[in-house]
């Protein structure tokens, strides 16, 4: 059994597993109960075999809330180096499968390195092709260090898009904002590592970033139909009609006061 849960996940640690699972469990719970969040499609990330999934990066919840809804397997996910050396956050980072990555972004050759041997070994690796989380909460140019590590992994790509993150906890804010904000995350299909390279790596980047944003427009229009056009919250979103039908059904969400 024990042998079987080391091959399930990336850090190879019963204990560390443990750890992770229990941490998924809490991130569905606290996201479901404090922000009603929501997640589509997981079930298109490949249960087995190496896998790249390529997410835009609004928040510190981003990395568990994305992994929490992938079944039957674990995520090892790139952090920012300087993370693991606050506090007790770097035994953490560790059990959550993080590859630490330098500051510059996505073009440390240690870090590519790291993530390529994962991928060898069958595991699924969660990216963010910006580099770092949004200072607005659009998605910001992609890192063209992320085309080389696409490229290298001859594994296939699943695009992911996360909303609502950002209005629950932005970049200026040292905690998140609680019952308000609603969070959604939306899996796209599988792209095949050859077609997506295909046309270069240029093109292949445009190409993430056209389905997650697509599926970001989606995410959006049910957050903002859901919570009567308060959240998410960007420039120029239009008024939606307060009597528009809610997504997540009869709730009893009352519009706060602006």
């Amino acid at each position: 059994m024990f042998d079987s849960i080391r091959e399930r996940t990336p850090s190879g640690s019963v204990l560390k597993a443990a750890f992770y699972g229990v941490g998924k469990a809490a991130t569905q719970i606290l996201c479901s109960s404090l922000f009603l969040g929501r997640a589509f499609h997981g079930g298109r990330v490949p249960a087995r075999g190496p896998v790249l999934i390529a997410a835009n990066h609004q928040s510190f919840l981003d990395p568990p809330y994305v992994g929490s809804h992938i079944y039957g397997r674990q995520l090892a996910f790139i952090a920012r180096s300087g993370l693991f050396r606050v506090g007790p956050s770097g035994w953490i980072l560790s059990a959550l499968n993080s590859i630490p990555i330098n500051e510059e972004g996505a073009g440390d050759a240690a870090a590519i390195r790291t993530t390529l041997r994962v991928l060898d070994q069958g595991h699924a690796v969660l990216i963010f092709p910006e580099g770092s989380r949004t200072p607005d909460g659009q998605t910001k140019d992609f890192k063209r260090g992320v085309a080389l590590l696409v490229k290298r992994s001859r594994c296939p790509v699943v695009p992911a898009a996360v909303e609502g993150n950002f209005d629950a906890w932005p970049i200026s804010r040292p905690f998140p904002r609680l019952f308000g904000p609603r969070v959604a995350v939306m899996y796209g299909e599988p792209i095949p590592h050859d077609e997506l390279i295909k046309d270069g790596s240029d093109a292949a980047l445009d190409r993430l970033r056209r389905e997650i944003e697509g599926m970001r427009a989606q995410l959006r229009a049910l957050l903002r139909r859901h919570t009567y056009n308060v959240y998410p919250v960007a420039p120029g979103d239009p008024p939606l009609d307060p009597a528009a039908p809610r997504l997540f059904g009869p709730g009893s969400y009352t519009a706060p006061q602006r």
